[in-house]
């Protein structure tokens, strides 16, 4: 994309060789986000960096190594991760967090960790080569793209690579935030706002915690039927239910469920999300991306009601080390 807004062209660009504990890597699926589109608008002032590739969901095989990386080879199968593990920081050797002190994500990054410049370029109208800047440590809408080497997990090379793109984020983000983040217990209550990809795979993740009733909340009813199929077990439409849907929550939950996930990036529904939960044990866990500059719609106070809230980047998984136990848990279904 030449611009926020400005549709995506199919174009040659130059794909610079590797560098030092860089791969580059053919991608041979790819998938769309939600995410994509919101940089792609330039949503955040912050993100407005053009010419630019987008993407962040894909999978694909490795076509060279750059120097020093000795845990990937060409023909490896990879996944490319926005979130690396460099797997030598305080950050990776802390069980507390998935975040790394190098490449953790960084929603306006551009460039690459080691020279703080780009690996791609493009011959513009007046013929002059330009950098095209790098998204979210991947830039997965190109035939090929080069990443740093604590940003592409090997996996298992059965793995149907079509499928395994969708764990680069959505499905990853959504699993990770029930079983990691908010560590969903059987029998307990959840509500999940937006049924998109990552909603729907809370929703999964829910159900196999056991939880004993997952309410999905979407303005589209078209989605349930989906939700239905992954575990989802009630819905609430907000246009429908003639009041405030934390109100209907409770009614049916008595009192608030245990857990909630914000996964639409809108404040307006966060504040629902929080206020749905039970007071002395809620958590809500913030998946969707939020626009600037609107800030969390919260009061300090609030929180003596023994409510929490917490954040959750890439479901809380470390991608290099755990990411291929997800794969693997995936095949065996």
């Amino acid at each position: 994309a030449w611009g926020p807004g400005e549709p995506l062209v199919m174009q040659e660009v130059e794909v610079a060789p590797p560098a030092r504990m860089e791969v580059r890597v053919k991608v041979l699926y790819t998938s769309i986000c939600h995410t994509d589109l919101s940089f792609w608008r330039g949503e955040n002032e912050r993100q407005r960096r053009f010419p630019r590739i987008l993407g962040h969901e894909a999978a694909g095989v490795v076509e060279s190594v750059g120097e020093g990386v000795e845990d990937l080879a060409p023909g490896d199968h990879v996944v490319p991760i926005f979130n690396g593990e460099c797997g030598t920081c305080a950050y990776c050797h802390s069980s507390a967090t998935n975040l790394c002190g190098t490449y953790r994500v960084d929603a306006f990054k551009s460039t690459m960790v080691s020279d703080d410049g780009t690996r791609f370029s493009v011959v513009n109208t007046s013929g002059d080569t330009v950098p095209v800047y790098h998204f979210l440590n991947t830039s997965t809408f190109a035939e090929y793209t080069v990443l740093d080497a604590a940003c592409a997990v090997k996996i298992n090379p059965a793995a149907p690579l079509q499928k395994m793109c969708l764990l680069s984020c959505g499905i990853s983000t959504g699993v990770g935030a029930a079983w990691n983040t908010a560590n969903v217990s059987k029998g307990s209550t959840v509500a999940i706002f937006g049924l998109g990809a990552v909603g729907l795979a809370v929703g999964e993740g829910a159900r196999i915690r056991g939880a004993s009733r997952i309410i999905g909340v979407d303005i589209n009813p078209e989605k349930f039927a989906k939700g239905k199929e992954m575990g989802i077990t009630d819905f609430i439409s907000p246009k429908a239910c003639g009041k405030p849907v934390h109100e209907v929550i409770k009614e049916l939950t008595d009192g608030g469920v245990d857990y909630s996930f914000e996964c639409s990036g809108n404040v307006d529904v966060l504040r629902e999300a929080f206020v749905s939960t039970h007071d002395g044990w809620g958590l809500t866990v913030v998946l969707g991306i939020h626009p600037t500059p609107r800030m969390m719609p919260l009061h300090p106070m609030e929180l003596f009601d023994g409510r929490r809230i917490t954040g959750c980047t890439f479901g809380d998984f470390k991608g290099k080390s755990q990411l291929p136990l997800l794969v693997d848990q995936c095949m065996q279904g």
